[in-house]
């Protein structure tokens, strides 16, 4: 099967299926958002969910977290993963914003990845999910999927690779929900050990499921 037709049939599926797919993130804006996205790097948005509430309570704004200093901010993130290192990335995060941006969050690519402990990822997901642009964040769900699937090669190497190719099927309008799509059909079906093949609407155009299972 042609990867155009592999794409065709995904969106197909996925706009019937889940029209309106959203980030299992919670958040009341974008700056709160920004500091999820951030903190989920390579921890679970379940885990997020649940120090999160008080930490935005504590830290509504960028000036509050922007005046605060380690030994504030730490015992409410501590029981994710790299607490260390994320607690410095939030508060410098905080400082920039202030200090560079107006305590606006950036809009731009370009911009949010000066912030930080945000790279490519986190700005495409900000990008993405607060101002509606079409560009898409590969996390670990997402580059396996869509090698798996046949959207991407299966030889491709580094996330950027897996986005690029993706970028050239996907239709501009949708790339934001296609995001959505592959991440939670990595979470949640085609996981990284023992993918649910049985559960999943997608075998009709999986490579994965043509080459190993049929």
């Amino acid at each position: 099967m042609q990867k155009k037709e592999r794409f065709r049939l995904l969106i197909e599926y996925f706009t019937k299926n889940f029209p309106e797919p959203r980030t299992e993130l919670a958040y009341s804006n974008s700056f709160h958002l920004l500091i999820a996205v951030i903190l989920s790097a390579q921890c679970t948005d379940k885990r997020i969910n649940m120090v999160t509430p008080e930490l935005f309570k504590e830290f509504p704004t960028p000036e509050h977290l922007a005046h605060s200093n380690f030994d504030e901010v730490f015992p409410y993130i501590k029981s994710v993963t790299y607490p260390n290192s994320k607690t410095k990335h939030l508060i410098g995060m905080a400082r920039m914003l202030v200090e560079k941006f107006d305590s606006k969050v950036p809009e731009t690519v370009a911009d949010l990845q000066k912030l930080p402990g945000v790279g490519r990822k986190t700005a495409n997901v900000i990008a993405s999910v607060i101002y509606n642009q079409p560009v898409l964040a590969v996390d670990t769900h997402v580059f396996r999927v869509s090698k798996r699937i046949g959207l991407a090669n299966a030889n491709s190497k580094t996330p950027l690779s897996v986005e690029q190719q993706l970028m050239r099927h996907i239709p501009k309008d949708l790339v934001a929900k296609a995001h959505h799509w592959l991440i939670l059909h990595g979470r949640y079906v085609c996981v990284a050990r023992n993918p649910k093949c049985s559960q999943c609407g997608l075998t009709e155009f999986c490579s994965y499921y043509e080459k190993n299972l049929i």
